[in-house]
């Protein structure tokens, strides 16, 4: 019996052709995505379900998803599909990563243009008949600082972009190199600095715990006077209401949104300001760019359905079904050191040094290397994936470096990552046990045998008594139950290690806690993915 895929949002006739020439039994009802009820009542039948943005894959669509092996979606974005809801069920969410690029980056270039000339406005009140020549005096891009926030793929396009315009471009992005800088022609600046020097500002980071606010009524303050704000990536990365404050009284001289922090915007501070320019979240909106991701995400369902061959996935790893069998536990092991060393460093990466050992050394390294990799950057990027991680790294001059050798210790094998920065190396080890469960069993050189926990926390210290009594009794004071507590030092009186598995996030008030004791170097509260 051949596939079935239901297509709930607008995808393009090419698109539906290709699963039909694949003999994939294709239902295209694109405007089903906007009625959840209906959806939950027949998702049931199908293999694989094609979206965009209006679909919305929620628990209980999966729920009733009793037949659903992939979701596909056309396009970067997968804030619309419940991603652990789909990893507990079973289900494999793939994206497009790289469809729409350029034309997010273009649009974002025109809308600093729209911005610096006025030309909504402009337009508005000449069509109504007016000649208001004089009220509209803008400014060149030509010779003016532009401030990128995020020099990725689209935000290094960006970059090109505004070089061949004769911008001078300066880039805010924790994860670019000195030496990828130079090859881009960018000056990598800290946050601060691009505040204070930029004419312009335009974003292109997702938006994670890290960014969200990113551009906070605190740093707004801290832009050059008569500064204009692009965003076209995320709504939530700036204070809207802050901006609309700096926008009237002069400080900002205009902005130019694509994304709100609530969508669709009906209602904004931004809305009804004369120097702002808004776009209803037309970023991708090309014929170009939607019809490849249409083309893209049809050819990737396909394959998966018909051979099994998993690309672009988001929690899945590229491997055959006969290595899933084996490698699941050491890529998840994977996933986790590279996940760990991606939580605790907040510099550029120079390098990633993966050693493996024994048993797993014969494994499929390149899938393994992948899930490392993609651990790391899913801190700056939470869509990165095993496919696309590895050409993220490389393009940000990272260089990657593998290691096999034969069994040489009490594991039967085991995986330990190093990364290298300007100022340090940082190293973890970790195995899988026969239970099937990953475990650390090196930090910093020093040995432990730490459970992994979605919830956990690290700290640092010098090996002196009353650690364990502080941390004991600091979480429990504030209701933070421990499920499992691990600890490892260097030397007597020497550096220790803590590494703390407990029931939910520690809240950043407790944190501050342990650190106020005098007693810690470092309290890292750590998140892990072990759905």
């Amino acid at each position: 019996m051949a596939p079935r895929v239901l297509i709930s949002d607008k995808l393009s006739d090419a698109a539906v052709q290709i699963f039909k020439d694949r003999g994939i039994d294709v239902d295209f009802q694109p405007d089903l995505g906007k009625d959840k009820d209906k959806l939950a009542e027949v998702i049931g039948q199908y293999d694989g379900l094609a979206i965009r943005s209006a679909t919305k894959v929620t628990p209980t669509i999966l729920e009733n998803a009793t037949n659903l092996k992939v979701i596909g979606r056309a396009g970067i974005g997968t804030d619309n599909i419940d991603k652990e809801a789909a990893s507990k069920k079973g289900v494999i969410v793939m994206n497009t990563p790289f469809g729409n690029m350029i034309t997010t980056a273009e649009h974002a270039i025109a809308m600093m243009f729209a911005c610096a000339r006025q030309i909504p406005e402009a337009s508005a009140s000449t069509h109504a008949g007016k000649w208001e020549k004089s009220k509209f005096m803008g400014v060149e891009l030509t010779g003016k600082t532009l401030g990128v926030i995020g020099a990725g793929n689209i935000g290094g396009i960006v970059c090109d972009r505004a070089r061949g315009l004769k911008m001078k471009v300066i880039a805010y992005d924790p994860f670019l190199g000195e030496e990828k800088a130079k090859q881009m022609q960018v000056e990598k600046v800290d946050l601060d600095d691009l505040l204070k020097r930029a004419d312009f500002i335009t974003l292109h980071v997702p938006l994670t715990d890290q960014t969200k606010n990113i551009l906070s009524a605190e740093n707004l303050a801290k832009t050059k006077k008569g500064v204009r704000i692009i965003n076209c990536a995320r709504g939530g990365l700036v204070d809207e209401a802050a901006l609309a404050e700096l926008l009237k009284s002069g400080h900002v001289a205009g902005a130019a949104f694509d994304v709100f922090s609530e969508e669709p915007a009906r209602e904004n501070p931004l809305f009804g300001l004369p120097n702002v320019v808004c776009t209803p979240h037309l970023g991708a909106a090309t014929t170009e760019a939607q019809e490849n991701v249409a083309l893209q995400v049809a050819e990737q369902m396909a394959n998966y359905l018909l051979t099994g061959a998993v690309e672009n996935a988001l929690n899945m790893p590229s491997v055959t079904a006969e290595e899933a069998k084996i490698m699941g536990p050491w890529i998840k092991l994977s996933d986790h050191l590279g996940s760990f060393i991606g939580q605790m460093t907040d510099e550029p990466i120079k390098a990633i040094n993966i050693l493996y050992d024994g048993a797993v050394s014969e494994m499929n390294l390149e899938a393994l290397n992948c899930s490392v990799i993609a651990g790391i950057m899913k801190r700056a990027n939470p869509d990165v994936n095993m496919v696309s991680a590895p050409l993220i790294a490389k393009e940000r001059g990272i260089k990657i470096s593998t290691t096999n050798q034969a069994k040489s210790g009490a594991f039967d094998g085991y995986v330990k990552v190093t990364v290298v920065t300007d100022s340090r190396e940082r190293s973890i080890a970790g195995t899988v046990f026969s239970d099937g469960k990953p475990r650390f069993i090196q930090i910093k050189g020093i040995n432990i045998d730490a459970e992994i926990g979605e919830h956990m926390i690290y700290t640092t210290n010098e090996d002196v008594p009353g650690i364990i009594g502080t941390l004991g009794m600091t979480l429990g004071q504030n209701n933070v139950n421990i499920a499992n507590f691990t600890l490892g030092r260097s030397v007597a009186k020497g550096e220790a290690i803590a590494l703390l598995y407990v029931d939910e996030p520690v809240p950043a008030d407790v944190v501050k806690k342990l650190h106020d004791t005098g007693m810690f170097r470092q309290v890292k509260p750590l998140q892990f993915d072990v759905a």
